[in-house]
């Protein structure tokens, strides 16, 4: 059981960097930073770096505890071990068919796609009180917690697997996985400090662009899963 596939986490990974929550926030983030520093470019891209950078190390300690939950709790071998991971896949094809719901009839706030709704106040309100790259990076710590009830679910499963290896093993991968998760971040963060487009544009190709995310996390999601319980990967 401790063969990693690459697909397997790159493919996980990259549903959690298309959470349409984790793009809504960046934006917000940099749209505050633009109000604040209407002038200053160079502190929009600190902020925006810093804000990714924070959610990078929460994420990735997040990724440690998960995998040394699942260390203690699932064993190494035998039938049971078998047995989880197929549960492992059958979370996943939950998860795509979710995701495939919101493409097929979208609303937002889905339970373990989006984030709550309850929470979005309080996520602006924090991100208000923003004003400088400092203050991006402690937001960007508070704000993981509002984040992993829309994107734990990949997460999740990932670090089941993981849990499989010794702990000093799974570094590269959980590196290699939050890096993948920001990297929508920064792009978006380096090309509104560019001026190729604005923040503006970038949440209305969000919108326009919901339920397509939404479908293609669905895909992924739903052949992972099978791939999964089938023992495939």
């Amino acid at each position: 059981m401790a063969d990693i596939n690459l697909m397997y986490i790159v493919s996980l990974a990259l549903v959690d960097a298309i959470n349409p929550c984790a793009l809504a926030i960046i934006a917000m983030v940099l749209v505050k930073m633009l109000l604040d520093n209407p002038t200053k470019k160079k502190r929009v891209l600190l902020g925006g770096l810093a804000f990714s950078l924070a959610v990078f190390i929460l994420y990735f300690l997040y990724g440690i505890i998960m995998i040394l939950f699942f260390s203690k709790t699932i064993p190494e071998t035998g039938m049971y071990a078998h047995y989880i991971f197929k549960i492992f896949g059958i979370l996943a094809i939950i998860l795509g068919l979710l995701n495939l719901k919101d493409f097929l009839n979208y609303r937002q706030g889905t339970f373990m796609t989006e984030m709550p709704l309850k929470f979005r106040p309080k996520v602006k309100q924090l991100i208000s009180k923003m004003s400088s790259p400092k203050g991006a990076f402690i937001m960007g710590i508070l704000v993981t917690l509002f984040l992993l009830p829309c994107t734990i679910g990949p997460y999740l499963i990932a670090s089941g697997k993981l849990s499989t290896l010794a702990l000093v093993k799974t570094f590269h991968w959980l590196l290699l996985y939050n890096l993948i998760f920001i990297s929508p971040m920064i792009a978006i963060t380096l090309i509104i400090y560019l001026g190729v487009t604005t923040v503006d544009r970038v949440t209305g190709w969000r919108e326009s662009n919901i339920r397509i995310l939404h479908l293609i996390s669905a895909i992924i999601l739903i052949a992972l899963g099978i791939l999964m319980f089938t023992g495939l990967i």
